[in-house]
């Protein structure tokens, strides 16, 4: 799989740190398993936002949040930030880490 991006903003060395939440302000659909599947209305944590190459979109990388997507729970999965609203920060210092190549790798 191509890389997204060659770095990434996350709240801790390991991408572990929910940077935020956001909910989605339209549908995504996934074109590949990278990606993950939102629909209006869901509330999203992110955990990194990828640094987007020249010329590239912007995507951010996280989790559905709610009991009620809990089978969409704990998949995370890329998404373009266009179609969110930050609606809470819990990290104000980040860090900026290279991607690797198991960073868009998916079965």
């Amino acid at each position: 799989m191509d890389k997204l991006a060659d770095s990434k903003i996350c709240g801790d060395a390991e991408c572990s740190n929910v940077l935020s939440m956001a909910t989605a302000l339209d549908d995504f659909i996934a074109p590949d398993c990278r990606f993950i599947n939102i629909r209006r209305g869901q509330v999203v944590y992110v955990y990194s936002k990828l640094v987007p190459k020249e010329g590239a979109g912007v995507f951010w990388s996280g989790s559905i949040y709610g009991e009620r997507y809990v089978d969409q729970m704990g998949i995370i999965g890329y998404f373009p930030a266009t179609v969110m609203k930050e609606t809470q920060k819990f990290v104000e210092d980040t860090v900026k880490i290279p991607t690797t190549a198991t960073d868009f790798y998916c079965d």
